[in-house]
């Protein structure tokens, strides 16, 4: 008897201890799930926002020319760039009169300022290779890509100085994501050729 009772309890003990062991399991999971939906939460969260405002995504839809379009992209960027410097975005002018209006500036911290930056750089890339897929030799690519290659010089001089200055993780994201994007176009800008007669002619005839 003696024998069976220190065998069951024993058993006793060994299953006391699994069951511990299963319950400090359960805990352990339980805050994995719990970290995983904040960290769900927070990522669906930024994925929410739009980088462009409402009425600058009816500019896009508006202007279907190529070029018309990297116009919109980068006053959009300019704005954000001006808010970021703290001075107050220039009213864009319209190219159109029956173009919508730009409405307000873009708010939101300087993180999300610069994603949109970030995001506006990739829909540009995305709209002149979409272009580029569907009639390689428009010569709206050359002069958009142009264009955009320009501008994006001046974004990198900006992005240096913000560089140095961001102490926020989020900031500092969302600094080399546009510089990885700014980086891509100033690699296929790269490969223009010269501008043609004609790109000239229009340049100087450019207001």
């Amino acid at each position: 008897m003696s024998s069976l009772h220190s065998t069951n309890h024993f058993r006793l003990a060994h299953t006391g201890g699994r069951d511990r062991e299963e319950r400090f399991l359960i805990v352990i999971l339980h805050s994995v799930l719990i970290a995983g939906v904040f960290l769900f939460a927070s990522t669906a969260a930024a994925q929410t926002r739009d980088h462009l405002t409402d009425q600058e995504t009816e500019l896009v839809r508006f202007h279907q020319e190529l070029d018309k379009r990297i116009d919109v992209f980068l006053k959009a960027i300019d704005r954000r760039f001006a808010i970021i410097n703290g001075t107050a975005p220039a009213a864009p002018k319209k190219s159109d009169k029956e173009e919508p209006d730009w409405g307000g500036p873009p708010s939101g911290s300087r993180a999300q300022l610069l994603s949109d930056i970030a995001g506006i750089l990739d829909e540009a890339i995305t709209n002149i290779d979409d272009v580029s897929r569907r009639d390689e030799k428009n010569p709206l690519i050359s002069r958009s890509l142009r264009k955009l290659t320009n501008a994006t010089r001046g974004y990198l001089t900006q992005l240096s100085a913000l560089r140095d200055k961001a102490k926020d993780p989020d900031e500092i994201a969302a600094v080399e994501r546009v510089v990885d994007n700014a980086n891509q176009i100033l690699e296929a800008g790269g490969k223009l050729a010269p501008p043609s007669a004609d790109e000239d002619k229009k340049k100087k005839k450019k207001p």
